[in-house]
């Protein structure tokens, strides 16, 4: 029996409804955050360079943010849980052909089709929760849900992916996904009813696959800068042109998919900046700390998978302390607290690389701590602050854009980082790439001067 939730009644049905929604959210999630303690054994086992690890997290994310693009489109014109069965189906066959791969380029094929079918299940899922909780109430609740599970799975991923990698194999973190998958599609198609608005959204393939082919071309080049110096500046001048040329395609629709204007203000120029620089100095600096922890003190795959939870731990317990001081604070100062926390944080990670090695320890727990928190911090709160400033009538576009900035900054962030490492992996050579974090967070920081002082201000055009 299907059902929505009328009014903002909160029984034993309507949780189980809620958290089955947020669970397809908190896989995707999960499959991000895991693999990032196993990369060397990836690497290693399919003979992938260590310049280009950084492919393993990017094609997902590449992959996620085009298709985003086209989920939403579909969620509409086909129906709601039908996206999100279909990408549940999806991320289930890509996930045991990443388990099954044998060589690179079949394992790379089959992560940018789990961030496909990714994008499905995200936007289906969460599309899904408005049908089934009209009511304000209620469907706020089950926002909450589904932001509680998707943060406790990016939390405890790297954890549980060092323990799975370092007990049974890095294959067993993608084959862990199958019986995940299979209660997805057993239990949703009983708690949600379908629902499908009927319109004809357009999809722009050719906006698309300018956007997929400008990430990754920068992301190639910028992995390929210290094997090819030469072609460094054409690769990034032509992605940086191709990503123009979509923003100009979608300027020129009479129903673009993505409105670049949207973020033509002050206030959303620094907000997007924020979204970067968390991006870079937060998430990207995760796929490679369990690495550095390995190298610098000789940890274990498993030992370095429970010491992040001293940087991802955070996300759990921090973010409704941000919503307290929201109010109190506003926007700019908690963003500038936060970015700064998250620069001093890269510093002393930087810094760890370089001290002698009884106090590196200390060191770099300071750090993954302070990275930790202000991710914790200004994370959950960064969506709110795009809703809040963007135009009424574009609250929806605005918040896709949120997704996308994430993504393509999480995407370009480990390219980046992984191109600092790539030439020397020792303890000092990760000063370099914890020191550009700290830098794009400093940059975050000073972007913080661009937002309203209060947290109500909106942004009109």
């Amino acid at each position: 029996m299907q059902h929505t939730v009328a009014n903002d009644a909160w029984t034993g049905r309507t949780r189980l409804t809620a958290v089955s929604l947020g669970f397809a959210a908190a896989l995707t999630n999960f499959d991000v955050t895991s693999v990032v303690v196993v990369l060397p054994s990836i690497g290693t086992t399919l003979g992938i360079r260590v310049a280009q690890w950084a492919w393993i997290i990017d094609a997902y994310s590449i992959a996620f943010t085009a298709t985003l693009l086209v989920a939403g489109a579909i969620a509409d014109r086909f129906g709601k849980r039908h996206t999100l069965l279909a990408g549940n189906i999806g991320f289930l066959v890509a996930s045991l052909a990443c388990g099954l791969a044998r060589n690179s380029p079949l394992f790379l094929i089959a992560r940018a089709a789990q961030g496909a079918a990714a994008a499905f299940l995200v936007t289906g899922g969460f599309a899904s929760i408005a049908t089934a909780f009209p009511a304000a109430e209620s469907r706020a609740r089950a926002f909450g849900v589904a932001g509680m599970a998707s943060g406790v799975a990016m939390a405890l991923g790297p954890s549980l992916g060092g323990v799975i990698g370092a007990g049974l194999g890095w294959r067993w973190i993608f084959l862990f996904n199958l019986p995940l998958c299979m209660l997805i599609a057993l239990m949703v198609p009983r708690l949600v009813a379908e629902e499908r608005d009927n319109t004809d959204k357009p999809l722009d393939w050719l906006g698309i696959a300018l956007l997929t082919v400008a990430l990754a071309l920068l992301i190639e080049t910028i992995l390929e800068a210290h094997d090819a110096p030469v072609p460094l500046a054409f690769g990034l001048g032509t992605g940086v042109g191709l990503a123009a040329l979509f923003a100009i395609r979608q300027r020129r629709q009479p129903r673009p998919m993505l409105d670049p204007a949207v973020f033509a203000s002050r206030p959303m120029m620094g907000v997007t900046a924020l979204l970067f620089a968390v991006s870079v100095g937060y998430w990207a600096v995760l796929v490679y700390l369990p690495l550095f922890l390995s190298i610098a003190f000789g940890w274990t795959a498993e030992t370095a998978g429970l010491a992040m939870l001293v940087a991802t731990l955070p996300m759990l317990a921090m973010p409704p302390l941000a919503g307290s001081l929201v109010p109190r604070l506003g926007w700019r100062r908690l963003f500038t607290m936060a970015l700064a926390l998250i620069a001093l944080g890269g510093a002393a990670l930087a810094l760890s690389s370089l001290v002698e090695a009884t106090s590196a320890r200390a060191c770099a727990l300071a750090g993954m701590a302070l990275i930790g928190m202000g991710a914790a911090l200004s994370h959950p709160q960064l969506s709110g602050a795009v809703i809040a400033l963007a135009p009424p009538e574009a609250s929806g576009m605005a918040s896709a854009l949120t997704v996308i900035a994430r993504q393509a900054g999480f995407a370009l962030g480990v390219a980046v980082l992984g191109a600092l490492t790539a030439s020397r992996l020792d303890v000092t050579g990760f000063a370099w790439p914890f020191g550009v974090a700290a830098a794009a967070a400093t940059i975050g920081v000073l972007a913080c001067l661009l937002l309203p002082p209060s947290s109500s201000a909106r942004n009109r055009p």
